[in-house]
């Protein structure tokens, strides 16, 4: 009888552990998760990644610990996947919690397996995706959990405007284990599935009395349109993967590189006479930024981010002449597109993002100020619209900028002005740039003569259509050098691309430090 070559052996001991390994927490396990509606992390893995490009690194890693109750639960691989692949056929790194193997349990060896592909990662400058769906630090290693959490931590924050990082919430996240995602630069939650808070509803019923289910309190609808944790909610797994999908398709591998260009610059001569439509004459009457915005993008493609917080400003990528740009526009429809505390944050961050980036920024501008009253002022409204001030003036990738119609006070400095350094600002013929709106300013400035005409109401409207004339137009910004071009609506899309093209190679700087001390 034959005798079966050791190396043969070898060969099937490996395939042995293989399969043991991509059985995670067993069959028992995987039903139970597909009960609950979810995929296990390697059939999320490869929903996320480009067909059969998926790399596994780690898949040996066994719990460290021997002691009790443990020291008979050594899963291979533990509660995590790590590895590599490519998505949109572009190098990207991805770790995956396990839910299957004790909940997905953070330990010292699943912080260890998630730290090497992060340090893979800012190594070959690639992204990184995180999914998330674990039941936290695994409470029998004790100290050691929590170590790998802060050594997760300080990657994510050295890793920070160098690659860029997407978490996905497929699961619980509470606890520490919030505040990787946090420090990412977009999140993105399943409806349903995905959770996301500090403490649960059982301690803060212990604590404070109140009761709140699961969902309300970290659910994705919860951190999409209340906390502004969210970036992005889907209704399924597989929706969600094609969005992050989408959005790497939009971003460079670093901070070193251009985003990918896409096909060639349209026709310079593009012109869309329903632009000059979308305003109306009616200063107090709504429309929608969005509407702009798509008319002026290549192929009317917008991935808007934050859609449904601080709906009052709109931010979003696209492409302009093949190349991506982000942009930030005040929405009429909402407050009248007033700058408010969570309107001035959600813009300041990504434009921080796109900064970081080497992603220009294009702004449209209609702004009648920032919001008034005590709930803003107690919340901090200086220190807030400070913050998009500060990221304004900071960043020194290409700003364009565009007046539509309203921009007044200090609003107008904020919203990418020239005298933040902005590089190319532009306006339509309908735009007004002016302290305060007409009326107000005739209240302040006329005051006694309107109180002593025989006709109060029939003098104010005069003295408001002669400050509007004199004043309240873009001619007056323009004939100081603070507007470049005052352009024919129709035009935008071309003016923008030009403006674009000339600024590809713009270089800036800032004053030599450590880092600014911004108004957090």
């Amino acid at each position: 009888m034959a005798i079966e070559p050791e190396s043969n052996r070898r060969v099937e001991r490996l395939q042995t552990l293989r399969e043991q390994s991509q059985l995670g927490g067993g069959q028992e396990k995987i039903d139970r998760q597909h009960s609950k509606g979810k995929l296990t992390a390697r059939e999320r893995l490869s929903l996320l990644f480009d067909d059969n490009t998926f790399t596994e690194l780690d898949p040996f890693v066994t719990p460290r610990t021997n002691d009790f109750p443990l020291k008979d639960n050594r899963p291979s691989g533990d509660a995590v996947v790590t590895g590599y692949g490519r998505i949109r056929n572009r190098l990207t790194f991805a770790y995956a919690q396990d839910f299957t193997i004790m909940g997905g349990s953070v330990s010292e060896a699943v912080g260890s397996k998630i730290c090497k592909v992060m340090d893979l990662a800012l190594k070959t400058g690639a992204p990184i995706v995180g999914l998330n769906d674990s039941g936290g630090a695994r409470i029998q290693e004790g100290v050691l959990s929590l170590a790998a959490y802060g050594d997760i931590f300080l990657r994510n924050t050295l890793s920070s405007g160098v690659i860029p990082q997407i978490s996905i919430i497929l699961g619980p996240s509470a606890g520490g284990a919030v505040y990787s995602p946090a420090i990412t630069d977009f999140v993105f939650m399943v409806q349903g599935i995905g959770q996301m808070y500090i403490t649960g509803p059982e301690v803060i019923k212990a604590v404070l009395g109140e009761e709140v289910t699961h969902e309300d309190l970290g659910g994705a609808a919860t951190h999409a349109f209340k906390s502004g944790v969210a970036h992005f909610i889907s209704e399924t797994e597989e929706e969600c993967f094609e969005h992050v999908r989408r959005l790497l398709s939009f971003l460079p591998q670093n901070n070193m590189e251009d985003s990918p260009f896409i096909g060639n610059v349209p026709d310079r001569a593009d012109t869309d006479p329903n632009l000059s439509s979308i305003v109306p004459e009616e200063p107090n009457h709504s429309y929608d930024i969005r509407d702009v915005m798509v008319r002026v993008v290549d192929d009317n493609d917008l991935m808007e981010v934050h859609a449904n917080y601080a709906p009052n400003i709109v931010v979003a990528l696209s492409r302009i002449g093949g190349s991506t740009v982000g942009l930030v526009g005040n929405q009429p429809d909402h407050l009248a597109g007033v700058l408010d505390i969570n309107a001035s944050v959600k813009a300041a961050r990504f434009v921080r993002f796109c900064d970081a980036f080497n992603i220009p920024i294009v702004t449209f501008v209609d702004v009648p100020g920032f919001l008034p009253g005590t709930d803003q002022e107690y919340g901090g409204i200086i220190r807030h619209g400070a913050k998009l001030l500060y990221a304004y003036a900071e960043a020194t990738v290409p700003k364009v900028s565009l007046m539509i119609r309203k921009a007044y006070g200090g609003a107008y400095i904020v919203m990418g002005s020239k005298h933040l350094r902005g590089d190319i600002n532009l306006a339509w013929p309908s735009a007004e740039i002016a302290v305060m709106g007409p009326e107000a300013a005739v209240n302040i400035i006329f005051r006694d003569k309107i109180s002593k005409s025989v006709e109060p109401s029939k003098t104010k409207e005069e003295l408001t259509q002669e400050y509007r004339d004199n004043f309240a137009n873009p001619y007056v910004a323009a004939s100081h050098g603070f507007l470049d071009e005052v352009i024919d609506p129709s035009e935008t899309r071309s003016h923008l691309i030009r403006a674009l093209e000339m600024l590809q190679n713009k270089r800036d700087s800032l004053p030599p430090k450590k880092h600014g001390n911004i108004p957090l």
